[in-house]
């Protein structure tokens, strides 16, 4: 397996200040963070307010400012040559009104791949070291859905609804009273030959963990509904996922699907990209936080974003 590989940062340290953390959910920052754990050198990371007055970045995650659990230090003197950050991985109809952002934040974190800082939920990369990579066997279903927010006026909703007549379809979530604890996840997608990587909204380059995590780790086809087909071709490995709006109709996405469960050699082809690539997920912001002092000598300066509305929903 390779190792990550990252550019070299800028001489000096930098220090980035994480203002909250994301859910409430804290990271050890004890020692040289990014280097010890990711190889990258002179980036400093800190969740102490104490350090606001000389952190050269300050990162704040929008779903803490969204809810009130946080807000900006406005009272607070701001250096002049600090960097605020608009951090999120939600699409734009989950982040609410963002008027009151204007003129404040010079950079953003985002799965957006026109983001300062992109931080996908995954990525692939080349791989040369798998090339006798054997699909896996004896799967028991056909298709699977894990789905926490279930909203039946979503366009996801619909498709499901119209794909179960014609399909047996084991679906698992909050919604339907069958949960998966996190041990159960993968193994239980796993069963099955395919799994429905829809997302919540159709949002530019909004492609989340369902792809990367519950279909690609787990070893299952992913039937994608989100972003456009030359989204997903940009940034899923090459030939691996089947999307909706690829057929006329529900019926016939039904028919395709029957008809590879039944030929071995059309079904494997969706599994050739494991020989050439890998999957790299990010679940530990610290390593996103990292990509910062990855990315800092090549962020404009001076760019501040007078309306972050109209950058997030466009």
């Amino acid at each position: 397996m390779s190792k990550e590989r990252y550019p070299r940062v800028p001489r000096r340290n930098i220090t980035i200040l994480l203002w909250h953390w994301p859910f409430g959910r804290s990271y050890s920052l004890h020692g040289d963070t990014c280097l010890d754990k990711y190889n990258i050198s002179q980036c400093f990371l800190s969740d102490k307010p104490s350090t606001f007055s000389f952190a050269d970045v300050v990162v704040f995650h929008h779903h803490e400012l969204k809810n009130g659990r946080s807000s900006l230090p406005l009272h607070l003197a701001r250096p002049a040559s600090q960097h605020w950050v608009w951090l999120s991985m939600e699409p734009p109809v989950n982040n609410g009104n963002l008027t009151p952002y204007k003129d404040l934040f010079n950079w953003t974190m985002s799965y957006r791949r026109d983001a300062d800082i992109f931080i996908p939920y995954g990525k692939t990369v080349p791989e040369i070291d798998n090339l006798n990579y054997e699909v896996p066997q004896n799967r028991s279903c056909l298709v699977s859905w894990v789905v926490t927010k279930y909203h039946s006026d979503q366009a996801r909703a619909a498709i499901y609804q119209s794909l179960k007549n014609y399909l047996p379809i084991e679906v698992y979530g909050g919604w339907t009273k069958r949960y998966l604890s996190k041990k159960e996840l993968l193994p239980t997608i796993g069963r099955c030959l395919f799994y429905l990587a829809f997302e919540n909204s159709e949002a530019t380059d909004y492609i989340s963990e369902k792809l990367w995590r519950n279909a690609f780790q787990a070893g299952a086809v992913p039937v994608v509904f989100g972003p456009n087909r030359a989204t997903y071709e940009a940034l899923a490995p090459p030939g691996s996922f089947i999307h909706v709006k690829d057929f006329h109709s529900h019926a016939d996405l039904a028919a395709y699907l029957k008809s590879l469960a039944s030929d071995r050699q059309a079904y494997e082809a969706y599994f050739q990209w494991h020989r050439t690539h890998r999957i790299k997920t990010y679940t530990d912001w610290r390593e996103r936080l990292c990509q910062i002092c990855v990315n800092y000598a090549r962020l404009p300066t001076n760019k501040v974003y007078f309306d972050l509305e109209s950058w997030v929903k466009r």
